[in-house]
């Protein structure tokens, strides 16, 4: 019987490494730089503030022209804490209405909870260049690449409105890998 090598899950993972300033190589030679965004409420625009930003949102696209992906997380949130607080605040409480409007809350949100309606959403833009095997460009300018392409995302949805915050710590780009690869939890 001839042993056989078992893989890792490292093995199976597309990532070599990733880099001080948070570009994360890939092991097929390309490179990502993650952006993380939090969007305007559109919703609560008036009219004419919603076309603009649809305009806005246009002149992004267009500008767009390198490889680029948009990842919606969305989460869970858990509200325990939020409803121990409103607890802890009606023990002292001697007002009856406050005190009915306070539980009817907390069946409201607890109900929500049960129904998954309680969603947190997070949201990110994946810039990705690639080095050619036989490409002359070298890594500096894939790097200089990606940060231009990092400033036009970052110019175009800031006219809309968004917080474009660009991911560099590499405990920060490992935990959002994790919550994509770890995306449903096990309960027993």
């Amino acid at each position: 019987m001839k042993n056989k090598k078992l893989n890792s899950v490292q093995d199976w993972l597309p990532f070599k490494k990733i880099l001080n300033n948070g570009i994360i190589i890939l092991k097929n030679n390309s490179y990502l730089k993650i952006l993380k965004i939090s969007p305007i409420n559109f919703n609560l625009k008036s009219e004419l503030e919603k076309q603009a930003i649809l305009n806005s949102y246009k002149i992004f696209l267009k500008t767009c022209n390198f490889n680029l992906q948009i990842l919606i997380q969305s989460n869970k949130k858990d509200l325990s804490k939020h409803i121990s607080k409103i607890k802890e605040k009606n023990k002292n409480q001697k007002n009856e209405a406050i005190l009915n409007l306070s539980e009817k809350y907390i069946e409201y949100i607890t109900r929500l909870n049960q129904e998954k309606k309680t969603n947190a959403k997070s949201f990110y833009i994946i810039i990705k260049e690639e080095l050619k095997k036989d490409s002359k460009i070298d890594e500096k300018i894939i790097l200089q690449n990606l940060n231009e392409n990092y400033f036009k995302v970052k110019d175009s949805l800031s006219r809309c409105g968004n917080n474009i915050q660009e991911i560099i710590e590499k405990e920060e780009i490992e935990k959002i890998i994790n919550s994509f690869l770890n995306y449903r939890k096990i309960t027993l």
